[in-house]
């Protein structure tokens, strides 16, 4: 019994493939529209794509050319090629404004540039894209099914940039040693993170690191610029106590606070 089976689901492959390749060499562009909607239909997309990619050209102006443009768009995109994809859907959706599958493809089109965006340690071209795309779906379509999952996605995306630039100021903090310039640009990148990022889930680690350098930079600077750049290191602490005196970094801060105090205790003493 189970070995007729396999004869059967055999037989069902090889006449599968046998229409496929049939298809594929018919010099009628109906059959190979009715096998691309079959095979789509049923998942396949790889073999879908294959064959409407023949006869896109033979219906430009048909009415069947809305359906063949969507699943040849769509097929690029379940295929992974979300390059291809974001320019098909694009293309569809602009195509076919009225469409009942415009709303889809411009999700998908914009989806596609959410895919191809990289790790946050790399350069994000594709994630700045990803998000103007996403944001222009929000705005088209505010009541679009697709919606809340494209608030995610761009949430996900904005926390990648949120990561990059705390991750490159940090990086400033990390490797500067008693040069005034590296402190300097740590100041900076950290001051120009929580401008650019208000509501940043870092924006404790910021403000601590922030201290830090700044501490750094008063304690190790030449007497006629530490005063100013301890006191603005201690405003720096002052701030980061009032907002989050209850931090991790709270024993840390206290101390480097003290420091900074007695060092500024001898210009505070008149002559």
């Amino acid at each position: 019994m189970k070995k007729l089976f396999y004869l059967l689901a055999l037989s069902l492959v090889l006449s599968s493939c046998s229409e496929y390749q049939k298809a594929l060499k018919s010099e009628d562009i109906a059959t190979k529209f009715q096998m691309g909607t079959e095979l789509f239909d049923a998942g396949k997309w790889s073999k879908a794509n294959r064959i409407l990619a023949l006869i896109v050209p033979n219906y430009r102006g048909k009415p069947q050319a809305e359906k063949l443009m969507y699943m040849y768009g769509r097929s690029f995109y379940e295929m992974g090629d979300y390059i291809t994809a974001g320019y098909q859907l694009t293309r569809f959706e602009n195509g076919y404004p009225t469409s009942e599958k415009a709303q889809e493809a411009s999700f998908l089109a914009a989806k596609s540039y959410y895919q191809v965006s990289p790790v946050y340690s790399k350069e994000q071209h594709e994630t700045v894209e990803a998000l103007e795309k996403l944001q222009l779906f929000v705005n088209k379509y505010p009541d679009s099914e697709f919606l809340p999952q494209a608030n995610e996605l761009i949430k996900e995306l904005d926390y990648k940039l949120e990561k990059k630039a705390f991750e490159i100021a940090k990086q400033y903090n990390s490797i500067a040693y008693f040069e005034s310039s590296d402190y300097l640009a740590a100041i900076k990148a950290f001051d120009n993170f929580l401008a650019d990022f208000p509501g940043t889930s870092f924006r404790e680690q910021a403000m601590f690191y922030r201290l830090d350098s700044a501490y750094k930079l008063g304690i190790n600077s030449i007497k006629s610029k530490q005063e100013a750049r301890l006191n603005t290191a201690i405003n720096y602490y002052n701030s980061f106590n009032k907002f989050y005196p209850n931090s991790e970094f709270k024993a840390e801060a206290d101390k480097m606070n003290e420091e900074m105090k007695t060092a500024a205790q001898q210009y505070n003493t008149k002559s």
